[in-house]
């Protein structure tokens, strides 16, 4: 497997999930045409990243990864020969999760994450946050690659990178709601920069509430045989416009840098890492809507 690209499917939603499902449907097939082996989402497309705050509004809203909404993106994998990822307010109990799910080419779903960095400063309060970080071997048309996803603020966390590299990620694939400025970029290059591997972030472009797309890829290469100094990793940032944007990762490179960098797991001490675990939290850190 030499290539992997990836379509970062930065568009508008529409009024309705009718709407979703049909727009979501069509920038699908444009990610194909393009070359796409995977087409990603920005995060909850099903409501268009919309959250009420009445509990009884929130989950009428939200849907079963069951349901023909999902569903339909995993025909159309399977049709397409490609891989999408689709993202969900996900019916769940005792409340609704921010969810994505990851069909291969051939529609099976290898992959369900719920975020577990739930903005609980914000209107995700009223979510569940996920349990835990997930890695799949997806089948694409271009080979088998091993692939975590994270969602929007899991990035803030080095930990969130940090464990799906370990359990094999090589690459990660990042729904994202947010105004994506030099700073949160910044965290996505130190994320695939200390991890080796590759990162696929897809925004809500300009139009959307407190968005404004810039949806990105890195590849986690820093440095080439025979190259003086580091090289930028970055290999797409899209301006603030609708559109599908394709993301090329030469797996390749990134495999052969993985075999002999410094990075990732090659030198760590985790034996001297026991405070990370420690669940006490002292101030200034000490927050009131803090949840467990």
């Amino acid at each position: 497997m030499s290539r992997l690209n990836v379509a970062l499917l930065q568009i508008l939603p529409g009024n309705t999930e009718q709407e979703n499902l049909q727009k979501g449907l069509e920038a699908c097939r444009k990610a194909k045409e393009a070359g796409a082996d995977i087409a990603l989402f920005p995060e909850m497309w099903n409501t268009g990243y919309r959250i009420d705050d009445d509990p009884r509004k929130l989950k009428a809203a939200a849907i079963s990864v069951e349901s023909e909404f999902i569903v339909a993106f995993g025909r159309l994998a399977a049709e397409l020969n490609m891989a999408i990822a689709v993202t969900l307010l996900e019916r769940y109990e005792p409340t609704p999760r921010n969810t994505v799910v990851l069909f291969d080419r051939h529609g099976r779903k290898v992959l369900t994450y719920a975020k577990v960095h739930t903005c609980d400063f914000g209107v995700e309060r009223g979510l569940t946050p996920g349990e835990d970080f997930y890695v799949a071997d997806l089948d694409t048309a271009s080979g088998t690659l091993k692939v975590g996803a994270m969602i929007c603020y899991d990035r803030e966390f080095p930990e969130s990178a940090r464990i799906l590299m370990l359990k094999g990620a090589e690459i990660i694939l990042v729904p994202n709601a947010c105004p994506m400025e030099i700073n949160r970029l910044s965290q996505l290059r130190s994320r695939t920069y200390e991890n080796m591997l590759g990162i696929a972030t897809c925004n809500y472009p300009d139009g959307q509430p407190d968005c404004n797309g810039h949806s990105s890829a890195f590849d986690g290469v820093a440095y080439l045989p025979g190259m003086p100094g580091s090289r930028d990793c970055c290999l797409l940032e899209a301006g603030g416009g609708e559109g599908v944007y394709l993301a090329s990762f030469d797996l390749s490179m990134l495999r052969n840098y993985r075999r002999s960098e410094v990075h990732g797991n090659a030198y760590r001490h985790p034996k001297k890492y026991g405070m990370l675990t420690d669940e006490s939290i002292d101030e200034p850190f000490v927050r009131g809507d803090y949840r467990a």
